[in-house]
């Protein structure tokens, strides 16, 4: 198959905006996969900053980290994504280059704690403000559940008002499929 499945162009997005030495975000660390492929992209001279507000979650990345012998290249904070803003020390505020968000819920963790679209929304402000020019931001939308699609049309209402100045906004997503499929939000900015 010649188009990417959904998780691989997150990566191959992310690769080509994040270079080594460079601040990317986890916003969602959820079982650490992405903050693993995040450090091993910003090399030995980069920093990666992951939120979780789940304790399994933190700790899973942190173990993954470590057994990867990659965790001093990450900070991980048991604190929803909304404090993006607040925790990168200023330095890196315009140097960010790189985030990615895994909406929905802890996959084989508690489905009732979910990502909403109020801090979501805080969370991806908050990126494009810290975010330097270039800088790519994922969103991998899961709205196979009631909570998804309404986190999904609240995202959609606000990407389609960023203006067109700031930031371009990339919708990625597989139409023809029997359930619904994740689909990817990339928001670069300008």
């Amino acid at each position: 198959m010649n188009l990417d499945r959904i998780l691989p162009y997150t990566r191959t997005l992310l690769e080509r905006a994040v270079k080594p030495g460079e601040v990317v975000i986890d916003a969602t660390v959820g079982n650490g996969n992405d903050t693993l492929f995040l450090a091993r992209l910003v090399g030995d001279h980069g920093r990666v900053y992951g939120f979780d507000v789940q304790d399994d979650a933190i700790d899973e990345t942190a173990s993954k980290l470590e057994e990867h012998e990659l965790k001093n290249r990450v900070l991980l904070f048991k604190q929803g994504h909304e404090t993006i803003e607040d925790t990168l020390p200023p330095v890196h505020h315009g140097a960010v280059a790189g985030a990615i968000f895994n909406l929905g819920y802890l996959p084989g963790g508690d489905e009732t704690i979910v990502t909403r679209p109020r801090t979501t929304i805080a969370a991806v402000e908050q990126c494009l403000r810290v975010m330097r020019s270039g800088g790519m931001m994922i969103l991998v939308i899961y709205h196979g559940h009631p909570e998804g699609a309404v986190e999904r049309d609240y995202l959609l209402r606000y990407c389609e008002k960023i203006d067109g100045l700031d930031a371009q906004v990339l919708r990625y997503q597989f139409i023809n499929t029997q359930t619904p499929s994740p689909f990817i939000l990339a928001i670069e900015k300008k």
